[in-house]
């Protein structure tokens, strides 16, 4: 599995086609894998001349596992992502990103703006300002001995998720408790990037993706229709919007 080092920390990443590029960055408990090979992103954007770099965030599929929550703050993350397209030395991307991926890529277009050209935040709605993500209580069932012994039904989801994928639960714990930052207004309308808020209108997680949208400069919104939060990734709406989002000029 091919590696980085991000201030030492290993992380996996694959790196597919040609042309321009774009980096795309998961979502909480998941994998490159999971949110993008599988639901087809990685094809459909190849299959568009685009370069795709993925990478497994810290905690998560093959990357290294950290047990502190401060070594999950969305900022560390976004700077993963920076550090990964300055080792492949790639001055400027396309990204998205999904859910925690969005926060992430929010953080990354307000750290590094030079690096990014465009950005998708999938799965993320006026939550990036009003909300810190999940609830903390998924934690509590990641690390409760058994599935039998979680009640909360969201924590019940990501616990069958996480032991599925034989994911390491004790870092998804940490990861959860510690990467819960919002942004604020002023720091969303700072970002003038074009930005595509991409929400299933169904989904309860994200928050309105109308919201958002209005309080970027350059946002607009894209309704996902009748998808809620994890069938929205890989819906064909989602894909045709982001294809039609990235050829139009900056």
């Amino acid at each position: 599995m091919p590696s980085f080092l991000s201030d030492g920390l290993e992380l996996a990443y694959l790196d597919e086609g040609e042309g321009a590029p774009v980096l795309l960055i998961h979502g909480f408990a998941s994998t490159k894998e999971i949110n993008w090979v599988f639901p087809g992103w990685v094809k459909t954007l190849t299959d568009a001349g685009r370069r795709v770099i993925a990478f497994d965030h810290r905690g998560h599929g093959a990357s290294q596992k950290l047990y502190d929550p401060a070594q999950y703050h969305t900022r560390l993350m976004a700077e993963d992502a920076a550090n990964l397209l300055k080792t492949l030395g790639i001055p400027q991307a396309d990204v998205i990103g999904y859910s925690m991926g969005a926060r992430v890529t929010a953080q990354l277009t307000l750290s590094h703006p030079d690096v990014v050209r465009k950005a998708v935040l999938g799965g993320l709605g006026i939550h990036l300002v009003d909300g810190v993500g999940l609830p903390q209580s998924i934690a509590e069932a990641l690390e409760a001995p058994s599935l039998e012994d979680v009640t909360d039904p969201m924590g019940r989801m990501f616990r069958a998720f996480a032991d599925s994928n034989k994911a390491d639960r004790k870092a998804l714990a940490a990861c959860i408790r510690g990467s819960r930052q919002s942004l604020d207004r002023a720091e969303v309308a700072s970002i003038r990037h074009p930005v595509l808020v991409a929400v299933g209108t169904r989904d309860l997680i994200a928050g309105d993706a109308h919201a958002l949208a209005a309080l970027l400069p350059n946002g607009r919104a894209l309704d996902i229709p009748n998808r809620d939060h994890n069938p929205a990734v890989g819906d064909k709406v989602f894909k045709q919007g982001v294809l039609d989002f990235f050829a139009e000029p900056a």
